[in-house]
């Protein structure tokens, strides 16, 4: 296995909060047990973008569920880099899209997806989701298939 950047985050008493949008806070290590298939899910709750028309907060449960290969991303640069999309612009689906991207870029996972819950401002509510599974790997197939069915049983939006 390749050796890794040292992890500059974990353990720091000096967090920064970048408040600009920084795929460079995105940090790994390497995965102990790269021939296991295994999920790992983050939920994020209090996750926050702007609209990039009118500049009001846009306030989100961004889901990342991914089967790592080589690299797990390091949870406190992920709630960092997050955090940075705070007084970032962008529209629901570029913001789910954006964030897959910059983990595949990061970890190279052998399947990925994250879904984004956003609250609803004039009444509607945009739940994004996208997906990604390594080209000719058994993954490739999952994605497809997660992402055909996906949200055929939709949740009961009650509480937003």
């Amino acid at each position: 296995m390749r050796e890794r950047e040292n992890l500059t985050k974990l353990g720091s008493a000096q967090n920064e909060y970048k408040t600009e949008y920084d795929p460079e806070l995105l940090e790994s290590f390497s995965n102990k047990h790269p021939g296991n298939d295994y999920f790992v899910k983050f939920n994020c709750p209090e996750f926050t973008s702007l609209c990039p028309i009118t500049g009001q907060p846009d306030f989100a449960t961004i889901t990342i569920a991914y089967v790592p290969d080589e690299y797990l991303v390091e949870s406190k640069s992920l709630k960092l880099y997050l955090f940075s999309f705070r007084n970032h612009g962008d529209f629901h689906e570029d913001v789910v899209n954006v964030i897959m991207k910059d983990l595949i870029r990061k970890l190279s996972p052998k399947y990925i997806e994250v879904w984004g819950r956003f609250l609803p401002r004039g009444g509607i509510s945009i739940d994004p989701y996208c997906n990604y599974g390594k080209p000719g790997t058994r993954w490739e197939e999952v994605a497809w298939e997660r992402m055909s069915r996906h949200d055929l049983l939709p949740e009961i939006v009650d509480n937003r």
